[in-house]
């Protein structure tokens, strides 16, 4: 499963999706709109995106994750549009047999939504807005991933 909307993220259709009966674990990485960034005080974030290419995008990724781990489903999805402060925006769910596979390979896929998923934040302060540049995360390589 992967979507991008407009509408409240709920978890539970996306674990259902990505679960197997062979699936001894499923990592769930929530992303929330926080209400402080580098020191300012976050009103509230705006998300866009280009919808095709970053469906597209997601499915790269989860190539990627089933290239490197060892996992039995993954699915991503991401909501645009204004976001109050505790609002999810991001929701990655891995499953794999086994916790320690599920949570590397989990971590690995939101570092790379963020680095090429085309989604693009706007942070609102009370004085102003910018939108925000992702950073590069740290990736584990394909030797650290498997353990």
């Amino acid at each position: 499963m992967f979507g991008i909307t407009k509408e409240p993220l709920d978890p539970e259709p996306l674990v259902a999706a990505v679960r197997r009966d062979e699936s001894g674990a499923v990592a769930l990485f929530y992303g929330v709109v926080r209400n402080e960034n580098l020191g300012r005080t976050v009103q509230y974030l705006e998300y866009d995106a280009y919808p095709e290419m970053a469906i597209k995008k997601m499915r790269e990724v989860a190539d990627e994750v089933r290239a490197r781990f060892t996992v039995t489903g993954v699915g991503v999805l991401h909501r645009i549009g204004r976001l109050e402060i505790g609002e999810t925006s991001l929701l990655v769910a891995v499953s794999s047999g086994h916790r320690r596979e599920a949570f590397e390979a989990c971590h690995f896929a939101v570092d790379r939504i963020k680095q090429i998923v085309p989604i693009w934040k706007k942070e609102v302060w009370d004085d102003g807005s910018a939108w925000i540049e992702g950073h590069m995360p740290d990736v584990p390589r394909p030797s650290e991933s498997r353990g």
